[in-house]
């Protein structure tokens, strides 16, 4: 498991390098943004953000190995993420509006106290302070979410009164970065954890410096904006009217819900199914984020002027990928017929699968869904899948060990095949739509330079 896991990775790594360097050689040359103004905003910008999400994503290769560290079971542990998956909901239903009414600075400088707080509560073996950690970690995962994509869009378009076409552009280097820097994390996290042997609690206080020095730089660099409140009863119900009134809106959410809330059952359960094998926890993740870059990139690819092909056909096929993987799952978490090789190579394919339905389901909900409507039509899908998730990690809790994970796939699987219904009717619906299709380019779009 080890040698394949670090195979794994390079092959990845290469991949998508080998697909980066190619995209880029044939891509013709366009104007690049020369404004200074433009570049060291957008520069202030990025040393905040991606400080931000780089020591979010340290913490993840260990999360669940450190619960287990502490000699938790695994249906107390199940818990643990359950209370995380409903502070996220919690916080995320009202973290707009806390976002406004606060301003988007202060927010981003209270995610990283609050983060800072939440990694320091994983040096504390007592579960209940274990427990504050995992509510202090959803309500700065809301923020992270929230408050720096508002701070930029204000400050770009009210304060620097840059052009609305250029927000695209700094937003897609921003989702290619934060790709690399989820691989560059779980190399970090098995340097700290695994190869200096600082145990797996030492990405956590890694990650706090981290976080400082985004507080800081955000205090120091950037200026403060408010917005007008919109009442979240208000917000709530033109979402759910939206939802309502249009069936594509629907078959989205019900797509995202299932499909997502199968992500974060897997999200608990790699770690237990991989980890008694041997396998580095840090070099998986990275290898899981790699598979990710490299369905982003075939998504990019595919959607190109050359082939031309539509989100609706890359969102089916990523669910047939997921469907696929999960029946493989059923069999190789067998009690007693474990195939640790055939698992991973199973979680890597759903991670190339995410790396092609979020792009596809991003682009149906910015084409479907009004612009006003979209933080409450949000808001209503976000519920139902956390709720699906809390579901089933409750389901494992009450399961045997040996069992329980081997069964809650093959609900997985069943979930995904719903899913894939929901796919089919959606495609239904709109095949004749021109407006979910992407257009016939004439060009590449214009991405302002660093």
């Amino acid at each position: 498991m080890l040698v394949t896991a670090y195979l794994s990775f390079v092959g990845l790594l290469a991949s998508c390098l080998g697909l980066e360097l190619s995209r880029c050689r044939a891509k013709p040359p366009g104007r690049a943004c020369s404004n200074p103004s433009f570049l060291q905003f957008q520069l202030d910008f990025y040393q905040v953000y991606f400080l931000a999400l780089a020591a979010d994503w340290l913490q993840a290769p260990y999360l669940y190995k450190l619960y287990q560290h502490y000699h938790f079971l695994e249906g107390q542990i199940a818990i643990l993420y359950v209370c995380g998956l409903a502070s996220t909901v919690l916080f995320g239903l009202v973290a707009s509006s806390l976002v406004d009414w606060l301003g988007r600075k202060k927010s981003c400088v209270l995610f990283s106290l609050t983060y800072s707080l939440c990694c320091l509560t994983k040096l504390s073996q007592d579960y209940f302070v274990l427990l504050v950690g995992r509510a202090l970690g959803g309500l700065s995962t809301a923020l992270l979410f929230s408050a720096f994509e508002a701070w930029y869009i204000h400050e770009h378009l009210e304060r620097h009164d840059f052009p609305a076409e250029w927000i695209p552009a700094t937003f897609a280097r921003a989702a290619f970065w934060n790709h690399v820097l989820a691989v560059a994390a779980g190399v970090a996290a098995e340097a700290v954890a695994s190869w200096m042997g600082l145990g797996p609690v030492a990405p956590f206080v890694a990650a706090i410096p981290l976080l400082a020095l985004a507080g800081a730089l955000a205090l120091r660099n950037w200026g403060e904006n408010y917005d007008r409140q919109r009442a979240f009863s208000k917000t709530c119900a033109g979402g759910l009217r939206c939802l309502l009134s249009d069936r594509r809106v629907l078959l989205l959410g019900i797509i995202q819900a299932l499909f997502e809330s199968v992500i974060f059952i897997f999200v608990f359960l790699w770690t237990p199914v991989l980890d008694p094998h041997g396998a580095p926890l840090g070099i998986v993740f990275s290898s899981f984020m790699a598979a990710s870059l490299l369905g982003s990139s075939l998504y990019r690819i595919a959607t190109s002027k050359r082939y031309h092909l539509q989100p609706m056909h890359l969102l089916s096929l990523a669910v047939l990928i997921v469907v696929f993987s999960l029946f493989m799952l059923t069999f190789s978490t067998s009690p007693g017929q474990e195939s640790p090789v055939e698992s991973f190579i199973a979680f890597l394919l759903i991670e190339l699968a995410c790396g092609l339905y979020f792009p596809s389901m991003s682009f149906l909900r910015r084409k479907v869904i009004p612009e006003t409507e979209q933080a409450g039509v949000l808001n209503w899908f976000r519920v139902p899948l956390h709720l699906l998730a809390c579901l089933g990690l409750l389901v494992l809790h009450d399961s045997d060990r040996k069992t329980g994970t081997r069964n809650m796939f093959s609900i997985c699987s069943a979930v995904m095949v719903m899913t894939l219904l929901a796919v089919v009717g959606l495609f239904t619906v709109v095949r004749h739509d021109a407006e979910l299709r992407v257009p016939s380019p004439t060009g590449e779009p214009y991405a302002p330079e660093l």
